[in-house]
């Protein structure tokens, strides 16, 4: 295929337009950078109203709320895309099963989160240390603290000062107060004697500044909000780096194919395909920052294959794709009669939990190394076709006719909604060279691409972690004073341990550290082997940690945008 050469030469290059993408993209912007983001899907505001789904009906839609290919979590989730992406697919080592989430538009897989924005904790940054399991990061919490602290203050996030090991307080917002549902896993948890404390979401509860609004509790922040009142990579970082000055141009729809380097190595831009008219094109730059996602930045380094990076781009460590490792899920629910027959009324709750639990057991001697968080789910969110729960199911356990349909359904919807609380847990696992993504040189995508091969296998930490989740779950709910739903998974279904990649929480295919031959970056997450390539997504992390990766892919694409613009002061690129 003939490739068109663009005449400019960017100062940077960002390849995807989710957290890290976005960050990099705004600070470099208004450090005078003249960048040029490209994103696989589509542009995407949802203060437009050609793009709004937020205070829509499910029957609106064509499908009535339900599912589809393009969204995996209903017809009006802000997200396009999801685990199945028609003409994108990727393959899987026999025994393996993984599974890839991708988001295409513009902020990526920020517009589909739960906004859940936790710090990682002193303890997250060296657990070798604790536990003697997998390997420190180079650097420590106080290393990233300052950028926490200026992502808080930035974005905003809600939460409350609680002074509790390995859960860093920030610069917080007004928490919501609990609901309903919420009352009833508070009351539970204690009776159980597991903390609980407010949530840490980025979702204004307050104004910040005159270019985004407050929540005003709609509910339907998986919607995108038409206030810029939560985070998304589009409405907190591009789009006020744009207002700002900032020289960005914007190249939706635009597949990378690989990062073209010179004779000496350097990076010199990026091959993309343009997915409208299907032709491929050349941009030339300074600097390329990959933040396409792990997974995905990982497949296009080692698809950039040159003379003098004959495994891929950033490969001489052989550890491109390598230690690829995604949270753990497990989940329960339970149905409290004491809510039936509930006042319908707006609950004044945020699109998310207003309350969870922290990992409590630091120093606790248990079957598996390190823990999880638990989150809260229920109350009275908008139903929709295809999704909670199956008034059927309660009528069995409260002697009621099943199979209703028409009024009969009606009634029992209304009868039901809001008496169903769930518990999520999300945690730690131990990353292993052996769980890895690489190039499957037999299958390419509908642009011609070499596509991923994914090998993965569970631990017994993580499924012994799943365990103690469902032990946990059962302790809690039960002193809720409910009835437990379904029952409670057994050692041959691993505990309801998730596949790994239904979290959405991949990180380390490209993992930071000090030794070129263990490492793929440096502690600024700039490539080891080629100094003006830097990688500002879930990559470069050593570990995951029990909390949801955002807050600091956030930090960390700030921290070394900082470093970048510093060596770019000092002429070293």
């Amino acid at each position: 295929m003939q490739v068109i050469e663009s005449s400019k030469v960017y100062d940077v290059v960002i390849v995807g337009s989710g957290a890290g993408g976005g960050m990099a993209t705004k600070i470099l912007s208004e450090a005078g950078f003249d960048v040029a983001v490209l994103e696989a899907g589509p542009f995407f505001d949802p203060a437009k109203d050609e793009y709004r789904t937020q205070l829509r009906w499910p029957w609106e839609s064509p499908r009535r709320g339900a599912s589809s290919d393009r969204r995996s979590f209903g017809d009006y989730d802000a997200a396009y895309g999801g685990w199945n992406l028609e003409g994108e697919p990727y393959t899987e080592a026999p025994g393996t099963r993984f599974a890839w989430f991708r988001s295409r538009m513009l902020g990526g897989r920020t517009n589909h989160w739960g906004r859940i924005s936790l710090r990682f904790g002193p303890l997250d940054f060296k657990r070798k240390s604790v536990d003697g399991l997998g390997d420190n990061w180079p650097i420590g919490y106080d290393d990233v603290k300052p950028y926490y602290d200026k992502v808080d203050k930035l974005i905003g996030v809600f939460g409350s000062k609680e002074n509790i090991q390995n859960e860093p307080d920030g610069f917080f917002l007004p928490p919501p107060k609990p609901r309903l549902h919420e009352l009833y896993y508070i009351n539970g948890a204690r009776k159980a004697g597991i903390p609980v404390i407010p949530s840490r979401l980025s979702i204004l509860t307050k104004r910040i500044n005159n270019q985004r609004g407050s929540c005003f509790y709609c509910g339907q922040c998986n919607r995108a909000c038409s206030a810029y009142a939560d985070f998304s990579s589009g409405t907190c970082l591009i789009f006020p780096a744009q207002k700002n000055g900032g020289k960005i141009e914007l190249f939706t729809n635009s597949m990378v194919r690989e990062v073209t380097t010179n004779k000496e190595g350097k990076a010199t831009g990026v091959n993309y395909v343009n997915k409208l008219d299907r032709k491929e094109y050349h941009l030339k730059a300074k600097v390329v920052v990959m933040a396409a996602s792990a997974c995905s930045s990982a497949r296009i380094l080692l698809n950039s294959k040159s003379s003098v990076h004959q495994d891929g781009l950033g490969n001489s460590s052989g550890l491109v794709g390598k230690y690829l490792h995604d949270s753990t899920g497990a989940s329960r629910s339970v149905f409290i009669p004491k809510l039936m027959d509930r006042k319908i009324y707006n609950e004044d709750g945020v699109g998310g939990m207003h309350v969870y639990t922290p990992w409590w057991l630091n120093d606790k001697k248990l079957k598996f190394p390190r823990g999880y968080h638990i989150e809260v789910w229920g109350g009275m969110g908008m139903p929709s076709y295809g999704f909670g729960f199956n008034p059927n199911n309660l009528n069995k356990i409260m002697g009621g006719e099943v199979g209703g349909y028409g009024e009969s359904l009606r009634e029992d919807v209304k009868k039901y909604y809001g008496a169903v609380l769930g518990v999520s847990g999300r945690g730690e696992s131990i990353p292993q060279r052996g769980n890895y993504c690489e190039i499957d040189n037999n299958v390419v995508d509908e642009w011609g691409i070499p596509v991923l091969k994914f090998n993965y296998q569970w631990t017994e930490h993580e499924i012994n972690q799943a365990e103690h989740m469902q032990d946990t779950f059962e302790q809690i709910l039960e002193a809720t004073g409910g009835i437990l739903l379904g029952d409670k998974p057994g050692k041959d279904r691993n505990y309801g341990l998730t596949a790994p990649g239904e979290i959405i929480h991949e990180v380390g295919t490209t993992r930071m550290g000090n030794d070129k031959k263990e490492s793929v970056t440096n502690k600024y997450n700039q490539l080891h082997d080629c100094d003006n390539v830097f990688i500002m997504d879930a990559g470069p992390f050593v570990s995951q940690a029990d909390k949801n990766p955002t807050w600091t892919i956030l930090a960390l694409a700030w921290r070394a945008s900082d470093y970048l613009i510093e060596q770019v002061k000092q002429r070293n690129i």
